[in-house]
């Protein structure tokens, strides 16, 4: 691997809040915070803010406990922690996008309890397939583009727009060759150095971003030819991982990841903005028609239909299902997404964790008899 082109990545990677710290120091700028894929960053790198993914934590659960129950998943316990304990006291703005009841529920609770500067909710529609849903979300992303406006007391300008969609356009542009060349060469490149680039997308700022992207891409596509992997090649499905040995585990255990449909991975890359005419109507075809979460509707069995189109073009012998413990839309989903990958023949794994008790052992041991199983 390339040292000193992936170290800058895992350096955010392990520290993203001492990153966001200094570059708000360096630069003077807005620090926006937010839980989700679905938040329009778009907008937020347009108004001159740097974009920072709210991940969970790691710490102890106790200030939290005051405000949710014990059965909410620890991403949302993790983050009121970390933000109730003054830990994200950088951020200037959250902005909570409609997504699943238990990020709603913190919405709330944050508003009132936080210290993190403005505070906007984005209520884009949840059945994302009619007409009427689409010109809904336009209307969203408009008034989103106000009220973003109202708290950096600015503008937001269409030069602003394009600027930002040029650079998202290719940074997943690019994530999407970075993970084309992990399918194909998947030696070239581990999964736990993909997760680190994954997750300093979320947090650097993205015009940085994308040149030392653009580097490690142009780096790696040098010695794609030479790369080999005997791996089982896996399917990795789910939402946040905040796990970095999870991939270790697999691929001590012979198996390799070779593409994902995570929140925090290849789902919140999909959907390029077509520039042509209004950018804010193009921003918000883009997230009607990005890749959906289980928060999201368009049709009954439209996640499980492409989520086994994708294991098939990868070509992965098995699909592990990675949760977070508590988190109702993904298990709601589970059952059926299970059923059809098994009509296809193709087995998976279900493994549930918290942030909090990453119970590292257990998650091995069955990660090594699955890949033996394959």
């Amino acid at each position: 691997m390339f040292p000193d082109r992936i170290k800058p990545f895992h350096d955010i990677s392990v520290d993203p809040e001492g990153y966001a710290r200094g570059w708000k120091n360096k630069t003077g700028g807005k620090v926006i915070g937010t839980l989700c894929s679905y938040a329009p960053e778009e907008l937020i790198f347009a108004a001159g803010a740097l974009g920072f993914r709210v991940f969970g934590s790691t710490a102890a659960i106790s200030r939290a406990d005051a405000h949710l129950q014990a059965y909410s998943c620890s991403l949302v316990r993790g983050a009121l922690e970390d933000a109730l304990a003054g830990r994200l006291d950088f951020i200037d703005g959250m902005v909570f996008p409609h997504t699943c009841d238990s990020i709603q529920r913190l919405s709330d609770i944050w508003r009132m309890n936080a210290d993190t500067g403005f505070h906007l909710d984005v209520v884009m529609p949840v059945k994302l397939d009619t007409e009427s849903a689409r010109e809904y979300m336009v209307a969203v992303i408009k008034k989103c583009r106000i009220e973003l406006e109202k708290a950096i007391d600015g503008t937001i300008t269409d030069t602003d727009l394009e600027r930002a969609v040029l650079v998202y356009n290719g940074i997943r542009e690019k994530m999407a060759e970075l993970y084309t060349i992990r399918k194909d060469y998947p030696g070239l490149i581990s999964g736990s150095d993909l997760h680190a680039v994954v997750r300093a997308s979320m947090v650097m700022d993205r015009g940085d971003f994308l040149r030392a992207l653009t580097g490690l891409v142009e780096d790696l596509e040098k010695q794609a030819v030479a790369a080999v992997d005997k791996g089982k090649r896996l399917f990795l499905a789910g939402g946040v991982c905040n796990l970095p040995d999870f991939y270790s585990f697999i691929e001590g255990a012979g198996g390799t990841v070779v593409w994902d449909d995570l929140c925090t991975g290849a789902r919140q890359l999909t959907g390029p903005i077509d520039m042509r005419g209004d950018l804010t109507i193009a921003i918000a075809r883009r997230y009607s028609g990005r890749a959906i979460c289980p928060a999201k509707h368009r049709g009954i069995t439209a996640r499980g239909g492409e989520l086994v189109r994708m294991a098939k073009a990868v070509k992965a012998r098995g699909v592990i299902f990675f949760h977070l413990k508590f988190c109702d839309p993904h298990a709601f989903d589970y059952p059926y997404l299970k059923q059809m990958l098994e009509a296809k023949g193709i087995p998976s794994l279900l493994v549930e964790l918290e942030d909090q008790v990453p119970s590292a052992g257990q998650l091995q041991t069955r990660c090594e008899a699955f890949i033996e199983m394959l």
